[in-house]
């Protein structure tokens, strides 16, 4: 259908520009000036919207009745299934087990006459089994489900396109509606903001649910479009915006606004993210510009990486064993009766009784080869229960109960933010007791990430009086730098929230008498304008609080304001100081014009405010890490400044201070406008090489800078920190660090928390050589080698001192950012690695976040043993998700890392209970519990098989079916879940007192394969004392009352109740800790079985067969029933007892020691 010539007209002629293609031969058409807009789109650059136009479309779509393709709808589905895929798709997930397709192999083949039993009996347990686990799956997707219909019928007011607004769903919601969004509301879709209550199109947002960061971020209109404020405003209101196509990015946009015949160029600063929330602002209008799945949160939305602990995996591989014995026994058993039946055919073996001359196919000794096949089929179906069919989702109920206790663990909840522990996945709770390496963020982490103002250097003049956390826990610091510091400066009190210096020359307008005075003046005002902090003022308070982006910048700016300079208020192109004027002397009220702001990164390590003072004045206004300012200095700079700054910035990284730079430049008019030209159309580009151009721009300004001087913002430990990785060095973990942080800031942060001490060698592993921490031997010709051997050199010292001195002494390898980069290439890497695990401690300085991500999975995969890797920013994320277990910390800096980990703590401190404790107890629970079900399934299976070669391999069951369907799912299934969830070799206390019992973990003591195999064969010679004593002592006996001898069917009741007895004592005396609750469980699944048994055996003989009245009529009457069972059960428990006493009393291992020490306070 051809677009209508009105609809055309309505189009903007930049939007016809964009999406209709121009012919070759025909000549351009004219377009609004300077709105001109480009030919084609750039590739990545096609999303084309019509303000307050529905069905917008793309410029590469297919075009539909407006020339354009219609965007997606807003509605959003996060669930697995639907309503038609269910079925399939879970059925399709849980027979990907290899067990769970077995079973139902088994479950076809029983309904043919091969089957040694009824179909139904092999068919339940796999029914409720699989059920089960559907039953799961389906309730989550339920909830995921109303989660869905919830959001996606939120009510926001939209633009009719005529006179008014209205409300309707969020669902509804189409790509260029004008939407007006209340406070404290969520925004429905990615908006571009139009305008907000307040006149210059301020307001602000917690992103919360998108990065997890709990700080308000201020976002702003553009100018033209905040004075749309009004309903009426958008009656006449047509915009078109051509931006970049949906994708994952959270923090760019890059698009142009064309409005009015001008373009804009639009930036994050205009963007409201779906899933964010408006604050502080009545309400803000927006234009919708990506809707459901292509926003920007649900680009997000991917799966977290699968994780399964080495237990599980290593139990994957026994259940094959399983499969091999399995195939093995009924190969055995079908290749015996295959040769017995051949023999048939000779007269000296005939069986006249079994009349193989007029036998059907299943036992014909003229085709004894397929009666064997036909026999290897029976023979899977009989010995199935080896294979213990609810072996999975016992675990899985286990490891939920084994969460909830993580969850509720009181030693664990934070009081200060009110947070528990949070086991985010029970999938791995016993890698917890397997952790050999720990991989930590230190901000925020190992710290409060509550920043505290303490010292400044202004123009080469130290300032600042106050001992740090590192000058009182690691003495000796200040008299090594020469940095003298009073020791009652400790006496004096905190009174303000991330300001802490004490010194007189600088407080209550004193600075004014020193002789820089200008230089102190200038400081203090970029302290207090370069920032993107937001100034808030609570309720009946006149007192100014600040809601900045990083803890660092909201200290900066407090600092700023105890020393006289004030920010209060802060509008899209100014900022408002109360500044004290040293020659009026008193506080006036200065506007400063802002210009540009050259925003900060992890790349550019600073950020510049480009402003017009009340005199007409241009600065340039620049703070920074040191390194990144120093080499931008003009050489006009004081070189005393410069080289005093130099060393109070070394000092106050020794003290363990976090370090800035702040220095400025003056810009003439002529330069500033041409480079503002520059900078405008690098801004404005959409390509592919946008990001390039800024920073071009911006390095093209960031020159030629006069240094002011340094700040120093202390991140003072948590509390328990130097404990708690004392603690956890005891229990044998390797603690490695990674941090951003200059090496001299993370060496004594790391002597403060424990992870270096004195006594231990320390290895330096850097490019610089000049740094008064490097080892001997790294002079001049150091610094002149070729990185690569540098490090190569390093490296193999460092090998050799370790070689000569042995396991004796601890090591500590410390390495920076630059020669890492050299260490984790060619030949290096596995140099480099060989050594940081032989350290006890490693520390990483200068760290990316890519490059903490990678040396998790280098770690991973060198030690093949269990990483776990802790922070609590969105820097750690990657770091989190490559470790085998990412713990996240809900700190200052968000949620983001604790919505990306597997377990959630509040403070570093914990982790020491929650590996040492929890994940002690889970990792021996969940042991013991799969090596005990492969114990029992073993004892019964192999009963059926001495069975079988009794019979000659005669595939008649040696139990009724019933009984092998109940085995795992009633008799014995409820105790081994209570040694799962309650069992306990020592207490909580004991654990933390002996730290050493978690390498029991770490070296895998309980669930090695010797361990493993050794239950096995409890399990096989439990098989053996029970056959052959019940064949023994029941078979030839007569035990009914008419003096008949026992029949099989009594056989196999006496052999089934001593493996029910058997299997469950068997668990009490394995058990160290009693409760009531496994007291109950294990005598109470002993008296399911005689209940079931007379229940059961009163059915009539139709559906009993075999259980028919034999316990009432043979078993209970006769005392050689309860003798003999007495006798086995005892018997088949004493090589288990032997065993464990002569371990116990002769070769006792660590843990025995501690638990016998240890026994008499329980």
């Amino acid at each position: 259908m051809r677009a209508s010539t009105t609809d055309a007209d309505d189009r903007p002629l930049v939007e016809l520009a964009v999406v209709a293609p121009t012919p070759s031969t025909s000549s351009p058409s004219p377009s609004p000036s300077p709105a001109t807009g480009p030919a084609a789109s750039a590739p990545g650059f096609s999303r084309a919207v019509r303000c307050n136009a529905r069905s917008s479309g793309s410029a590469s779509g297919t075009a539909d009745g407006d020339g354009l393709s219609s965007y997606p709808g807003n509605a959003i589905s996060t669930t697995k299934y639907t309503a038609a895929s269910f079925l399939p798709k879970s059925l399709f997930e849980q027979f990907r087990r290899v067990a769970n397709c077995f079973f139902l192999v088994v479950a076809f083949v029983s309904f043919s006459p091969l089957a040694p039993y009824r179909a139904v009996s092999v068919l339940l347990p796999l029914v409720v089994v699989v059920s089960a686990a559907m039953a799961k799956e389906a309730v989550e997707d339920w909830r995921r489900k109303q989660q869905d219909v919830e959001v996606n019928n939120r009510k926001v007011e939209v633009f009719d396109g005529v006179q008014s607004f209205h409300e309707t769903e969020w669902k509804k919601l189409q790509v260029g509606d004008i939407v007006k969004v209340k406070k404290d509301e969520f925004f429905p879709a990615d908006l571009l903001l139009l305008s907000s209550c307040h006149d210059n199109g301020i307001c602000y947002v917690e992103t919360m649910n998108l990065d997890g960061e709990t700080n308000l971020k201020r976002k702003q209109s553009l100018d033209v479009t905040a004075g749309l404020s009004e309903e009426h405003s958008f009656h006449s209101f047509k915009a078109f915006i051509q931006c970049e196509d949906p994708n994952e990015k959270l923090y760019s946009f890059l698009g142009t606004l064309y409005y009015g015949e001008q373009q804009y160029p639009l930036s994050p600063q205009q963007i409201l993210l779906r899933g964010s929330k408006l604050r502080n602002t009545n309400f803000v209008y927006g234009t919708v510009i990506f809707t459901g799945h292509e926003t920007k949160v649900m680009q997000n939305a991917t799966e977290p990486p699968s994780k399964r602990s080495s237990v599980e995996r290593r139990m994957d591989k026994i259940v094959y064993l399983l499969f091999a014995i399995l195939l093995f026994i009924a190969s055995f058993g079908s290749i015996f009766f295959g040769i017995k039946t051949k023999a048939e055919l000779n007269p000296g073996s005939y069986a006249w009784y079994l009349r193989p001359d007029q036998s059907s196919i299943f036992f014909d000794p003229n085709r004894a080869s397929f009666a064997a096949f036909c026999h290897f089929l029976t023979s899977l179906m009989l010995y199935v229960c080896l294979v213990p069919i609810s072996l999975y989702i016992s675990i899985e109920m286990v490891k939920v109960l084994q969460s909830t206790f993580i969850n509720q663990d009181q030693h664990m909840y934070c009081e200060e933010s009110d947070k528990p522990a949070r086991a985010r996945t029970s999938n791995l709770n016993e890698e917890l007791g397997q952790v050999h390496t720990i991989l930590s963020d230190k901000t925020g982490t190992l710290t409060c990430n509550s920043m505290e103002f303490v010292k400044c250097s202004i123009a080469g003049v130290a300032y600042g009086d106050s001992l740090t956390e590192v000058d009182i826990s690691y003495g000796g610091i200040e008299e090594a730098s020469g940095y003298n510091v009073r020791k009652d400066s400790t006496k004096s009190k905190r009174s303000v929230k991330g300001f802490n210096l004490t010194d007189g020359r600088l407080m209550n307008g004193e600075w004014t008498k020193e002789s820089r005075r200008d230089a102190i003046e200038m400081f203090f005002r970029v302290l207090a304008v370069c920032h993107t902090t937001i100034p808030v003022t609570e309720k009946n308070s006149v007192e100014i609080s600040y809601e900045a982006e990083s803890p660092d910048e909201g200290a900066l700016v407090t600092a700023a304001r105890e020393f006289g300079f004030e920010f209060f208020s802060r509008t899209q192109t100014a900022i408002s100081v109360h500044e004290y004027d040293p020659v009026l002397g008193r506080k006036v009220d200065r506007t400063y014009k802002v210009l540009n702001i050259l925003e900060f990164s992890s790349a550019r390590k600073r950020m510049s405010v480009i402003m017009r003072t009340e005199e007409g004045r241009l600065f340039l206004f620049c703070k920074g890490a040191d390194s990144v300012i120093l080499e931008r200095l003009s050489k006009d700079n004081e070189k005393p400044c410069v080289t005093h700054t130099k060393r109070h910035i070394e000092e106050y990284s020794e003290a363990g201070l976090r370090t800035l730079a702040l220095a400025y430049r003056e810009l003439a008019e002529e330069e500033y406008a041409a480079w503002n030209k520059e900078y405008s159309s690098a801004k404005n580009s959409i390509h592919t090489d946008h990001d390039a151009a800024v920073e071009k721009a911006s390095e093209d300004i960031e020159k030629d800078l006069v240094l002011l001087g340094a700040t120093a913002v202390e991140d003072r430990l948590q509390n328990g920190v130097p404990e708690c990785i004392h603690k956890l060095a005891q229990a044998g973990i390797k603690i490695w660090i990674l941090t951003g942080d200059k090496l001299e800031t993370a060496v004594n942060i790391g002597y403060s928390c424990n992870l270096l001490r004195k006594e231990m060698e320390t290895f330096f592993v850097t490019l610089d050589n000049s740094g008064a921490n490097a080892p001997e031997g790294c002079s001049q010709e150091g610094s002149r080698m070729a990185p690569y051997e540098q490090i190569d050199r390093k490296l193999q010292d460092a090998r050799r001192k370790i070689s000569l001195k042995g396991t004796s002494t601890p090591f500590a390898l410390i390495i920076d950012g630059n020669a890492l980069t050299y260490a984790l290439t060619g030949s290096l890497k596995d140099s480099f690695l060989d050594l940081a695990v032989d350290c006890a401690s490693v520390l990483c300085c200068r760290m990316s976040p890519k490059q903490k991500a990678l040396i998790t999975r280098l770690v991973k995969t060198k030690t093949e043993k269990t990483t776990l890797a802790i922070g609590d920013g969105a820097n750690d994320v990657g770091m989190l998700q490559e470790a085998d277990i990412g713990v996240g910390i809900s700190g200052a800096e968000g949620m983001q890392a604790v919505m990306a980990s597997d377990f959630a703590i509040a403070q570093f401190r914990f982790l020491e209970r929650l590996l040492l404790v929890h994940g002690h107890w889970c990792y021996r629970r969940i042991a013991a519990m799969i090596c005990y079900f492969f114990f029992k399934n073993i004892t019964f299976g192999f009963t059926l098989f001495w069975f079988e070669a009794h019979a000659m391999f005669s595939a008649q069951p040696g139990y009724n079916d019933w009984f092998i369907s109940f085995y795992n799912v009633a008799f014995t299934s409820l105790p081994v879940i209570a040694l799962g969830v309650f069992n306990k070799d020592v207490s909580s206390s004991v654990c933390l007192e002996v730290p050493s019992l978690h390498q029991d973990g770490v070296n895998n003591i309980f669930f090695s394969w010797s361990r493993i195999l050794s239950w096995m064969l409890n399990g096989l010679c439990c098989s053996i004392i029970i056959f052959f004593g019940a064949l023994n002592a029941v078979l030839i006996q007569a035990v009914r009352q008419d003096g008949r001898v026992a029949g099989f069917d009594i056989l196999g009741v006496t052999m089934y109740t001593c493996v029910v007895w058997t299997v469950n004592c068997q668990l009490a005396l394995y058990i160290s800790y009693f409760t009531w609750i496994q007291h109950f469980v294990i005598w109470g699944s002993i008296l399911i079985w005689y209940t079931f048994l007379i229940i059961y055996g009163s059915f009539p003989a139709v559906i009993s067969t075999t259980a028919y009245h034999v316990f009432w009529e043979a078993c209970a009457s006769s005392p050689l029933y309860w003798l003999s069972t007495l006798v086995i059960v005892v018997t088949a428990l004493l090589p288990f007892f032997l065993y464990k006493i002569t371990c116990s009393l002769f070769y006792p291992q660590d843990h025995e020691r501690v638990q016998r020490t240890n026994s008499k306070g329980w």
